[in-house]
């Protein structure tokens, strides 16, 4: 099935044309929705853990509408990226860590919403729970974001 759905006509054209519309441009796309996800999600885990506590965490609230946005893009990059290598990351235990990091990560992103949505205007601190799933959301998006880096070499 991974060399047939290596073999389509899409992943051919995403592993072959010269176009900045193919590869180059897929995988810049997955990059900036990757830094976007990431930074908001990291920004949110920042201030669970009181950095700038001047700054309620019920103004965190509209960030999670964007964290969406950019793993949805994220989600179908990545298995736009999958299909042009489909054979190889398929079979590589490398691509599977980087995919329970990824899945991990965004794992920690439902209790942390919940709890800012949740928050009220005059809240400023995080309970030591809160605390300690920001803490594994920074470890765990950092994890898979390397994951994914080191994937250009370790499997070739």
């Amino acid at each position: 099935m991974l060399d047939w759905l290596e073999a389509t006509p899409f992943a051919v054209w995403l592993r072959e044309s010269p176009s900045i519309w193919s590869s180059a441009g897929i995988l810049t796309l997955h990059t900036t929705a990757m830094a976007v996800l990431v930074g908001l999600s990291w920004l949110v885990d920042l201030r669970l853990l009181g950095l700038n506590r001047s700054i309620p965490l019920s103004a965190f609230r509209w960030v999670f509408t964007v964290v969406a946005v950019g793993l949805a893009v994220n989600l179908v990059t990545g298995a736009m990226l999958f299909v042009k290598n489909a054979a190889v990351w398929g079979t590589a235990l490398p691509f599977f860590v980087k995919m329970a990091l990824v899945i991990a990560s965004a794992a920690t992103l439902v209790p942390i919403r919940r709890y800012v949505l949740s928050s009220d205007a005059g809240q400023i601190e995080a309970p030591s729970r809160v605390r300690l799933l920001a803490i594994v959301s920074i470890c765990a998006w950092t994890a898979a974001v390397t994951a994914g880096r080191l994937l250009a070499y370790l499997v070739v």
